[in-house]
């Protein structure tokens, strides 16, 4: 199934699409080749373009700039992918103990499917008072995540609520963490004020 075709159907018919993904036997690079590299580049290049080029105004002030953009840019790649790589990661050590399969193509497929809304709803960076639709897009991608998690892990329905919570912290653990470091060393905040 194409990029394009995928996408659509785990968007819109996440229930089935899931049913489908979980009888494929994708590795984890042919996932991230073909799928997760190419999607992780909507919000990359909208960041690039909204904090970059067209900026905001707070209180006259012109907030914005090529290098405050790129910085933007490589921040939202590397946390797409870095943070679907540990989350994968995360959730292939604590599936035993939910009662799940352990299987860190399958775990990376769940992440990597799930964060499509994430990654498409990231094109509303490009204009930053709609950036708030693409938190918004974000929350589907945990909708995703929690119907994809039966399908892909195996994990028995009473448990799945936990292991959903469980993956949830892990996600957001690893989003706040990877924003921090590299905040840290790219230096989002430096250059970004222009009179």
């Amino acid at each position: 199934m194409n990029l394009i075709d995928r996408a659509k159907a785990i968007l819109f018919t996440p229930k089935t699409e899931w049913e489908r993904i979980k009888n494929e036997n994708d590795s984890h690079v042919n996932v991230l080749t073909t799928y997760l590299l190419w999607l992780a580049l909507i919000p990359a290049a909208a960041a690039l373009i909204g904090y970059g080029i067209i900026g905001y105004r707070v209180l006259g002030v012109h907030v914005g700039s090529i290098e405050w953009g790129i910085r933007q840019a490589i921040m939202q790649f590397i946390t797409m992918v870095g943070g679907c790589y540990i989350t994968a990661g995360v959730l292939t050590v604590l599936a035993e103990n939910f009662g799940a399969k352990k299987d860190f193509n399958k775990a990376f497929q769940l992440v990597a499917y799930c964060y499509t809304a994430a990654c498409v709803g990231g094109i509303f960076y490009i204009y930053s008072p709609l950036s708030v639709l693409a938190s918004l897009a974000s929350l589907y991608s945990l909708y995703l995540l929690y119907i994809g998690l039966g399908p892909m892990t195996g994990v028995p329905k009473e448990k799945q609520t936990t292991y959903f919570v469980v993956s949830l912290v892990s996600m957001v653990a690893v989003s706040v963490v990877l924003t921090l470091i590299l905040g840290a060393i790219i230096g989002v905040g430096a250059g970004m004020y222009r009179f």
